[in-house]
């Protein structure tokens, strides 16, 4: 039997859910010095939202959860590929669920990290390694992507183009600008809706999965969201996102346009879907139908929905946007699905 027979499927799972208790794990100590060097890399990155990133993570990094997950797809008996990956550094360690897919499904990585978090995906890749050595051979951070079987590249729209060119005749995934919407019923308890501010703030808005778009019914009062974020103020202690809301609060005041302001967030009525940082856009609607139109018209830039007691039909709770599943796939695309294929 060759070592990578040897390597099976329930291995990769075992290492990836040791991973998992590691991180849990962590002294205290270490988990506040990677920490700090991750702020020190990325100064949107602060130690909340890196520990927020962490408990992310471990929420799928269980044996249950991996063999649920990998259960419907054949990753055995296949010869390994190298994938090439463009990772991202908006928010701390979103590349890592493309580590995740490429190694447990036999494939080799070949990663270009993000200059913006590659202290994070470093650290827990050698976390990975002392679990399972055998993956050594099957990772490599490279700066040019040549010689790879198929390509993930995460970017703007801007930079898709560009991916789309380059890796024109590669089997890929090109992943494009999304961001994430709250709708709102009238009912919600004031907990609910401080619940949904961590869905808006977290992260200072940058993730795919940060709530950038309100729908509220007809005539909603504005001032029960405002009473409900305050706890968020702290938001504005941040300098590089407070830069952005006294340049976007300026932008609309020259310009004449409306707005609400709370001291810390602006909401602006506006029926386009992905809003700068600090800016919130929100639209009323007058029925459920007249929301779906709304919706549709932007289906193709949502990557998740929001909700009180998830009320509305594919949608999550309030404050659980930043806690995704391992099956909650960025652009919706099954990563798995595309590496068992391509």
């Amino acid at each position: 039997m060759s070592a990578s027979q040897k390597f099976n499927l329930i291995c990769r799972v075992k290492a990836f859910a040791q991973l998992g208790e590691e991180i849990k794990g962590l002294p205290l100590a270490q988990r506040e010095a990677i920490q700090q060097a991750a702020v020190s890399e990325n100064p949107w990155f602060t130690s909340v939202n890196v520990e927020m990133a962490l408990t992310g993570i471990t929420k799928f990094l269980s044996e249950p959860a991996l063999r649920r997950w990998t259960s419907p797809y054949t990753l055995e008996g296949r010869r390994p590929k190298t994938i090439g990956v463009i990772m991202a550094g908006n928010i701390p360690l979103v590349g890592f669920h493309d580590l995740l897919c490429v190694l447990i499904s036999g494939n080799h990585l070949k990663a270009k990290l993000s200059s913006q978090d590659s202290v994070l995906m470093t650290y827990l890749y050698q976390l990975l390694l002392r679990i399972e050595p055998e993956f050594h051979d099957r990772v490599q951070f490279a700066e040019r992507l040549d010689n790879v079987d198929a390509v993930i590249a995460t970017g703007s729209d801007n930079t898709a183009r560009y991916f789309e060119y380059s890796f024109r005749t590669t089997p890929r995934i090109i992943r494009r600008n999304r961001s994430s919407c709250a709708i709102i019923s009238g009912d919600e308890l004031p907990a609910e809706i401080s619940a949904l501010g961590t869905d808006v703030f977290s992260y200072f808005g940058l993730g795919c999965r940060n709530v950038s778009k309100l729908y509220l019914p007809a005539g909603y009062d504005l001032t029960k969201l405002f009473r409900g974020w305050e706890k968020f103020g702290t938001t504005l202690h941040h300098p590089k996102y407070a830069n952005n809301y006294d340049y976007q609060k300026s932008i609309l005041r020259v310009n004449r346009i409306p707005f609400f302001d709370n001291g810390f967030v602006l909401l602006k009525n506006d029926s386009s879907f992905v809003s700068p940082i600090s800016v919130l856009y929100f639209e009323y609607f007058d029925d459920t139908g007249d929301l779906q139109k709304k919706m549709e018209s932007h289906r193709g830039k949502i990557q998740c929905m929001v909700s009180a007691r998830r009320w509305f039909d594919g949608s999550e709770a309030f404050g659980q946007a930043q806690f995704p599943e391992v099956t909650d796939y960025a652009d919706k695309i099954d990563t798995l699905k595309f590496l068992v294929e391509c």
